[in-house]
């Protein structure tokens, strides 16, 4: 694989040569793999190990089917409420976080809660009760249905408002315009969610936000990824699955920049029309795509005559986040991204 190194202000100024015989696949670095999913999947993996099965997950662990059907073999059993889980059984909690409610009901089943919550969204959860003590309205950016959202809403639902576009912010009645505060989703479009900002800082002159950025570092960097390569390619693919919101959101970038784009779960989703009158296609995968999927599909790519790979790099990731308390002085394991 030759390497080749994309800075943030690459543009179509750099063009496929024309006269390049061989059909190219240009392959995105970071993708893959978040550190709060390597997490998450540790969590279950290492309470297998620890108790057997089964181990019942609240919702899908991340959101990706060939993770959880993996998981699934090895004994984890997921659900979609803690009713189904068996009184006192132990359950574990997804990456994308739950409401305070939820977790009352499991203190009331007397359930053995194991959480895997990602810090990123733990951060949003704790900016939101802080927040709604001090008297704020919350503006939340993010997608009504998205698991993620359904547990920030729940942790001040009386004083937060949710918005998914800037019509939303349009429609907003908020008691005091002087205290307002917006947050938002970890895996949001950040051209999406710069313009809803905008439009809040218009209406609402005194907004504030989070001290840092709540979209997560991997959801940024994978989207500027698509960015900069988007000039070099007539089509990109993106492994990982339907309901993965960071994933949709790497397509959305890209068709915005004039490219089409593809979600696919694996390489048997890819059509022919995909690829035809390309010369050049970029392959991505969202932050819960694991990377075997990844070199699946440029196997199948190569089989089809895109023989020339090049990796295109646009930052290195070198993030760490530890295990739960009561798994991690089970493990010697490093919890490291390195993408």
């Amino acid at each position: 694989m030759a390497p080749i190194s994309l800075a943030d202000d690459v543009t179509a100024s750099n063009p496929v040569p024309a006269d390049r015989a061989a059909k190219k696949i240009i392959l995105l670095k970071p993708r893959g793999f978040c550190a709060g999913v390597v997490r998450a999947i540790d969590v279950v993996r290492i309470s297998l190990d620890l108790y057997g099965a089964p181990i019942y997950v609240r919702k899908e662990i991340v959101h990706n089917r060939h993770v959880v059907d993996e998981l699934r073999a090895a004994g984890a059993i997921f659900v979609e409420e803690l009713s189904e889980v068996p009184e006192g059984a132990r359950v574990i909690f997804s990456a994308h976080g739950v409401s305070p409610a939820v977790r009352s009901e499991a203190k009331e089943r007397r359930l053995q809660v194991i959480d895997a919550t990602c810090p990123l969204v733990t951060k949003v959860h704790l900016e939101a009760v802080r927040f709604a003590k001090q008297g704020y309205t919350i503006v939340l950016i993010g997608h009504r249905d998205h698991d993620e959202v359904i547990g920030t809403l729940g942790e001040a639902p009386e004083s937060t408002k949710l918005v998914s576009d800037v019509a939303d912010v349009d429609r907003l009645q908020i008691p005091d315009p002087n205290r307002v505060v917006y947050l938002t989703q970890t895996t949001l479009s950040l051209d999406e969610t710069s313009d809803i900002v905008k439009r809040l800082r218009e209406r609402f002159p005194n907004i504030i936000g989070p001290k840092t950025q709540d979209i997560c570092y991997a959801t940024e960097n994978r989207q500027l990824a698509v960015k900069a390569v988007a000039p070099l390619c007539q089509s990109l693919l993106v492994v990982g699955s339907q309901n993965s919101s960071n994933s949709r959101r790497l397509v959305e970038v890209c068709e915005k920049a004039g490219v089409p784009a593809y979600l696919l779960d694996d390489s048997s989703e890819v059509r022919a029309e995909m690829l035809e009158n390309v010369d050049t296609v970029a392959v991505t995968a969202g932050a819960s795509a694991p990377e075997h999927l990844v070199q699946e599909l440029i196997a199948h790519l190569k089989s089809h005559g895109y023989h020339e790979l090049e990796e295109a790099e646009i930052k290195e990731e070198d993030v760490r986040f530890t295990l739960p308390a009561d798994l991690e002085s089970f493990t010697p394991r490093l919890h490291t991204v390195r993408a």
